[in-house]
């Protein structure tokens, strides 16, 4: 291949690509002639085929201008040349390029009208121009006419006329600067007047002027003085908006907004006033406490202003702790008040620009209105977000002083006043900024939870006192009774006012509206310590309670209480013990008696049996209940105190009269439901030794067991009342523990009559004379017995006296038909069971003494039903069927002892060997001693 292309170089021949370069791009590219391009068009072509040719060309052809297609096809060359090979290679490229060619005439026909309609827009561009250049030419010539058209005489008319124009210009000028040089001294006469609106406005029209004649040497002095005079103005102004935090007044105030908004800081004036109020509410406090804090020291000393305000509060005296707390909230409530009226009077300011703005419609004042809603958005958002701030400041002020004392020692009254006054203010809060006051109630709840546990503790020693020297005598009380008419239970029918103590308020504040705000806005303070809005602690519904003083049914009353035993306090007309009632109708002396013999048997409706022990508990609750309906948070752990109260009692009347006196422990224990510190533990109450349990004429103290258990029943039943306030207030999450109290312990009050009447019953009929009596019954007997036992007759005597006593009970305290029939239900089934026990020891028995089993108790059973009207009988099958045993045979023995597990083995094992033994032989009966120890085996 070099030696082909040298000789071509020898030859002067160039290479095709070469030749190429070497043309000009017209001749490059030359356009075929018509003379080709028909020739072209002549030769008979397949476009397909054509298209093919153009396919088959390599891509290396089409790349850019810089490849040498002669060395590319020389490199292609193989080492052995063939002439034919060559040849053919030679006519593929010839067709090639011919199909190239061809197309780029179809191409170059395609394009040739474009390219004519080109020309012409070219040559009418052409002649545009020339047309332009003439307009020129003539525009250049009429320049020049109108050039030599002026002459010097009207350009020096012109000139003197600017002249003249620039003197009367100095003239107004100095004219004004004489007027600028007299406004300081009015600038200080509206400082003094307090015109801040107006002593800016000349201000800033006195420093436009100056800044228009800033040229003249005189004026700079002026300028600077009336930079300083402005600045002045601005220092005065934030005094005077200071003083809107304390003592809001609207003119003061519109003022104030007119200088800020003449002087373009809307924006700052209410940051400033944020800061003010934030001031406010520091310097107030601080000097409220300092003010009390000295005045208890009683003397001059300094040292308690350079103190912090945290340790300030920590020389609080108790004396001194309620009327500083009220001093307090009264001064932060007037801080709050004013930004309540600062609100209210922008909000009002809004609507009237509102109001003028939309009454002009032309678009002069566009900017301006953007610019004015933007502050007034400013100032509104700052506004609404300060309320939040303002709140949770007095809040941390509040909190500080509350926790700065301890409180576990005031009285209850103090306290609950604190807890009014804290109420209410948070009710302020509410209404302020919507807040739930989280900062004050969880300081009030860590001081009432701890002033809560120490009053609780010490009610808690004043209940086991009060339990011990109870004599459980009856505390007469209407039957209309109701804790209702309690003083500590007021509450329940009262609710929220604004204008007295939020545990005084009437109900019909339900309905009202009006906020604290709005109440106090022209006047007055929500915190202001009235004297007369507490209630006169000496006087109770109580005054008037029990039975009515008119002499009819003081006597029917005597009558019904006529025993001399009876103490004189239980004989008065009522007792003054502050339990609250309201005078009832009065009743007749029949109407006392015929409730008298039906309170034992038919269960009139009566007044309700309780002591004053239990009075004082239902107290202690209403109070609890009073400081929880103040303080909700604290809800938890006052119906806590309260389940303890309960429990307490409960478990002084079970010790007292529902265990035997061998089970009596005197070890110190803690309530039910008392704390987990041993600290929190009480001692187990004793018994007074005035209460004798152990006389059978007075049935072991029957009425002092009716009167305890019923009292612990009834006060239950208030509890029951009460379920419905306290599971209103108890939180969600604590709800199972009021839920259990009451299904655990509450519900079970009236269960605990059964072991108290037990060991009544138990001791009011001798059994152990009855058994004895039986032992020596023949029941082997050889004829049909037509007379019961004596036994019988001596079991019913002890029941006949058994109702002597119950009657005799029954005029000291009223026996309700519950306990009468837990009483006689008790007493019947253990003679019934006795009655078995009996049989049970029989070691002889024939048919005949098996019906005489059956005579006796059926003697029995008849005269048991005249005493008592409780229906069925209790354990009437009991005997009946142990009875009707006797006569069985030896299969159904068995399936009888399997059926009749409420039986003793002793019980069972004596049917087997006394009645089926004389019928049966020893392997039945081992079998059926076998079923009896298997059905016993579990129990062991």
């Amino acid at each position: 291949m070099q030696k082909i292309k040298s000789l071509m170089t020898r030859q002067g021949l160039k290479s095709p690509q070469e030749n190429v370069h070497d043309l000009s791009p017209v001749e490059n590219f030359r356009i075929p002639s018509k003379e080709e391009l028909r020739e072209l068009r002549e030769q008979p072509t397949d476009p397909q085929a054509q298209q093919e040719i153009i396919n088959s060309i390599e891509e290396v052809y089409f790349s850019n201008d810089s490849f040498d297609i002669v060395k590319y096809e020389l490199e292609k060359l193989p080492a052995v040349l063939s002439l034919q090979e060559m040849e053919e290679y030679r006519d593929k490229l010839k067709q090639q390029q011919a199909a190239v060619s061809k197309k780029v005439a179809d191409l170059i026909l395609e394009k040739q009208p474009a390219y004519v309609k080109e020309l012409e827009r070219v040559t009418s561009l052409q002649t545009g121009l020339q047309l332009a250049a003439v307009i020129c030419t003539n525009g250049r010539r009429h320049l020049n006419i109108a050039k030599e058209g002026f002459t010097q005489a009207s350009l020096g008319l012109l000139a003197n006329q600017r002249k003249r124009q620039l003197l009367i210009g100095l003239l107004k000028s100095l004219r004004t600067i004489k007027t600028l040089q007299r406004t300081d001294v009015r600038l200080s006469e509206m400082l003094e007047e307090e015109d801040y609106p107006g002593a800016i406005q000349l201000c800033l029209e006195c420093q436009k002027a100056a800044s228009t004649f800033k040229h003249y040497s005189c004026i700079s002095e002026l300028n600077s003085k009336l930079q300083d005079t402005l600045e002045q103005i601005e220092e005065q102004l934030d005094v005077a908006l200071s003083k809107i935090c304390k003592n809001f007044d609207i003119n003061h105030y519109t003022k104030v907004q007119q200088a800020y908004r003449l002087l373009g800081k809307t924006q700052t004036a209410m940051d400033q006033l944020h800061m003010h109020f934030t001031q406010a509410i520091h310097n107030t406090v601080f000097q409220v406490v300092l003010g009390y804090v000295e005045l208890c020291a009683g003397n001059s000393d300094t040292k308690f202003q350079k103190l912090q305000y945290k340790d300030l509060c920590t020389h609080i005296t108790s004396d001194s702790y309620i009327p500083c707390l009220a001093d307090l909230c009264k001064a932060l409530w007037e801080v709050m008040l004013s930004y309540y009226r600062t609100m209210e009077w922008h909000e009002k300011h809004d609507r009237d620009e509102g109001t003028a703005s939309s009454s002009v419609s032309d678009g002069n004042n566009v900017i301006g209105a953007e610019e004015t809603n933007f502050d007034r958005s400013y100032v509104q958002k700052k506004l609404e977000h300060g309320l939040s701030r303002i709140w949770q400041d007095v809040q941390l002020k509040v909190k500080t002083y509350l926790l700065g004392t301890d409180m576990s020692n005031f009285k209850y009254d103090d306290f609950i006043f604190v807890l009014d006054i804290i109420s209410r203010l948070m009710q302020v809060g509410e209404e302020f900024c919507g807040s739930k006051s989280e900062v004050l109630q969880e300081s009030i709840r860590k001081q009432s939870v701890n002033y809560f546990k120490n009053y609780h503790r010490t009610r808690l020693e004043e209940l086991r006192m009060f339990l011990e020297n109870e004599t459980w005598e009856l505390c007469p009380v209407k039957s209309s009774f109701s804790i209702l008419q309690l003083h500590e239970f007021k509450f329940m029918e009262q609710s929220r006012s604004p204008s007295v103590s939020p545990s005084k308020q009437p109900a019909s504040a339900i309905s009202a509206t009006i906020t604290l705000f709005e109440h106090y806005c022209n006047g007055g303070n929500p915190f202001e310590i009235q004297v007369n809005s507490k209630d006169d602690e000496t006087e109770d519904v109580l005054a008037s309670n029990g039975y009515e003083s008119d002499e009819q049914e003081k006597s029917a009353y005597q009558e019904y209480d006529s025993d001399s035993d009876v103490p004189e306090e239980l004989k008065r007309d009522y007792v003054d013990e502050q339990t609250g009632d309201a005078p009832v109708k009065s009743v007749s002396r029949e109407t006392l008696r015929s409730r008298k013999r039906s309170d034992y048997n038919l269960n009139k409706v009566n007044a309700p049996i309780l002591t004053n022990t239990t009075l004082n508990v239902i107290r202690l609750v209403g109070k609890y209940m009073q400081m929880m309906n103040i303080l909700k948070p604290i809800a938890f752990d006052v119906i806590h105190f309260m389940s303890q109260l309960f429990d307490y009692y409960l478990y002084a009347v079970y010790t007292f009269f529902g265990r035997n006196d061998t089970e009596v422990s005197t070890d110190t224990t803690g309530t039910l439901t008392a704390a987990e510190e041993r600290k929190e533990k009480v001692p187990s109450p004793h018994l007074s030794h005035l209460v004798v349990l152990t006389s059978g004429n007075t049935l072991y103290g029957l009425a002092e067991r009716v009167v305890a258990t019923e009292s612990l029943v009834f006060l239950a039943e208030q509890f029951e009342f009460l379920q419905s306030h306290l599971d209103a207030v108890m939180p969600a999450a604590k709800k199972p523990f009021l839920q259990q109290f009451y299904s655990q312990t509450v519900s079970t009050a009236s269960e605990l009559r059964k072991p108290i009447y037990w060991i009544v019953a138990a001791k009011a009929i001798d059994y152990e004379q009855m058994l004895l009596l039986m032992a020596n019954v023949k029941w082997d007997v050889k004829e049909i017995m037509s007379q019961h036992n004596i036994y019988v007759d001596a079991l019913l005597k002890e029941f006949e006296q058994f109702n002597r006593r119950m009657n005799e009970v029954s005029k000291r305290v009223r026996i309700p038909l519950p306990v009468s029939n837990i009483l006689w239900e008790h007493c019947i089934r253990l003679a019934n069971r006795t009655i078995v026990e009996g049989y049970a020891n029989v070691k002889k028995c024939s048919n005949e003494g098996r019906a005489l089993m059956q005579l006796d108790f059926q003697q029995f059973l008849m005269k048991l039903e005249k005493l008592t009207d409780i229906r069925p009988i209790p354990d009437k099958e009991f005997v009946e069927t142990y009875i009707k045993a006797y006569y069985l045979t030896e299969n159904d023995m068995e399936r009888w002892i399997k059926e009749h597990r409420e039986y003793s083995t002793k019980q069972l094992t004596n049917l087997v060997n006394v009645c089926l033994g004389s019928h049966i032989n020893k392997k039945a009966r081992q079998k059926l001693l076998a079923a009896i120890d298997d059905i016993d085996r579990p129990k062991r």
